[in-house]
């Protein structure tokens, strides 16, 4: 007997990243995509009517954002699905108030998919008692976020720069995928790249510029 697949929804404004990830995910052999949204009025339709499992749901969204969605499912009877935030930004006030709200698993945009995906299928075999632990991954993720932009800081590179935020990320998903270190230049400064809109080669300018500025301070 075939074992049952993962039904995952998700819900992201940026089309050309959603037929990305739909494609990705669609792609697994245990994993079945039973809705993709651009808004939080349509996950929610989705919701109600596939009722999926894992559901990931970008925090930005027009018409009702992933916090509002996250809300209105917190008022809404039945099963409730896995829930993975997607945010391109790192603030602790909206991590705090994903996991106040009951997300099981908060990512910072550039991700890796094979990352995401191993997430979902971790989450779809867990049960109800193992919220509290993801619960925790999540805000142990925010502490190392917080830890990270301190020391950064503390060495001397401004906030101003762009160097600076470019670092910043190169370093947590470093620490989320340390393979990452044997492919800086073939990966890594493309993925930053992609997030903020500019090229690879910028991406390292950028980054040696920051960390000369921090030197010529020191």
């Amino acid at each position: 007997m075939l074992k049952e697949r993962i039904k995952v929804a998700f819900a992201d404004d940026n089309k050309e990243f959603s037929e990305i990830m739909n494609e990705y995910l669609s792609q697994q052999p245990d994993i079945e995509v039973v809705g993709v949204a651009y808004n939080g009025e349509q996950i929610i339709s989705i919701i109600d009517e596939k009722k999926p499992d894992v559901v990931i749901l970008d925090i930005i969204m027009p018409h009702l954002d992933g916090i509002g969605v996250l809300e209105r499912i917190n008022t809404t009877g039945g099963k409730r699905p896995k829930i993975i935030m997607l945010t391109a930004f790192g603030q602790e006030t909206i991590t705090q108030r994903v996991v106040e709200l009951g997300a099981d698993y908060y990512v910072l945009k550039p991700f890796n998919m094979e990352v995401l995906v191993s997430r979902i299928r971790q989450l779809a075999g867990m049960i109800t008692t193992q919220r509290p632990q993801v619960t925790a991954q999540a805000i142990k993720a925010k502490s190392v976020d917080v830890e990270v932009t301190n020391i950064i800081r503390e060495i001397g590179i401004p906030a101003h720069i762009k160097g600076y935020q470019y670092l910043r990320d190169a370093i947590m998903m470093i620490i989320s995928e340390i393979e990452l270190l044997g492919a800086v230049t073939k990966v890594l400064y493309p993925m930053i790249a992609e997030k903020y809109s500019t090229t690879p080669s910028r991406v390292e300018r950028a980054i040696r510029h920051a960390i000369e500025v921090a030197w010529n301070r020191a």
